[in-house]
Formats: structure tokens, sequence, C-alpha cells
């Protein structure tokens, strides 16, 4: 696997524990529908929560967060309306970004809720 596989994997786990930790039920993990995959759908009251995971090793060129595309927003938004729909679900849904920054010297995680009101 390719390292930055491996990072990636890595950043998905230590935001479902983070959120696992917080309250949150873990729903689906990579959920795909047509050409987007939400990395984490959770629940935490009466909220689902699309989370989108974007890990990196550097800051160098911004941070992780930043790198959520209008474009990744709209599939995100696509996907989400198609797993309410197929699991019939009547509750909120609110976007949310996980920002991992993990090096050899840094491990930090950043939780941004309603991220897209935020761009």
């Amino acid at each position: 696997m390719a390292n930055h596989n491996e990072l990636g994997k890595f950043g998905e786990q230590l935001a479902t524990d983070f959120l696992l930790g917080n309250g949150y039920g873990i729903l689906e993990r990579n959920y795909v529908f047509q050409k987007a995959e939400v990395d984490i759908i959770a629940k935490k009251n009466n909220t689902i929560v699309c989370i989108e995971v974007k890990t990196r090793n550097s800051d160098f060129f911004g941070d992780p967060q930043e790198f959520v595309t209008p474009g990744k927003i709209k599939n995100l938004v696509k996907a989400m309306d198609a797993y309410v729909v197929e699991n019939d679900i009547d509750l909120e849904v609110r976007f949310d970004i996980i920002a991992v920054l993990k090096n050899k010297t840094t491990q930090q995680l950043k939780h941004y809720d309603n991220a897209f009101y935020h761009f």
C-alpha cells in the first residue's frame, strides 16, 4: 500500500476513535455513491453527520481542511442525499471535517463541525 494511503487510513482510524470517544455512533465507513466516497457517517443525538477526514504529514501547503474543494462538497452532498433515501432517515444532516496532521514529531486532530459554513 502506498505511503499516502497508509497515512489516510491512519487518519480515518484516529478520527473514528475520536468520534467514538465523544459520543458519536459510527454508522458507515467509506460509503460510496457514484464518484463520491464519504469517509465516515456517524450519528450523534438526532443528527446524522457526514465526516470528511483530511490527513496530511505537513501543513506547508495549507491546513488539511483547505483541501476540501467545492466539487468534493457537491459530491458529498449528493452521496449523503442517497444515503438518507436508501436508509429512510428522517433526521437533520450535518457536514463536518476532521483535519489530521501526522508526522514524526506531530499528531494533531481538529474537528470542524458544520464545516461547509466555515468556507
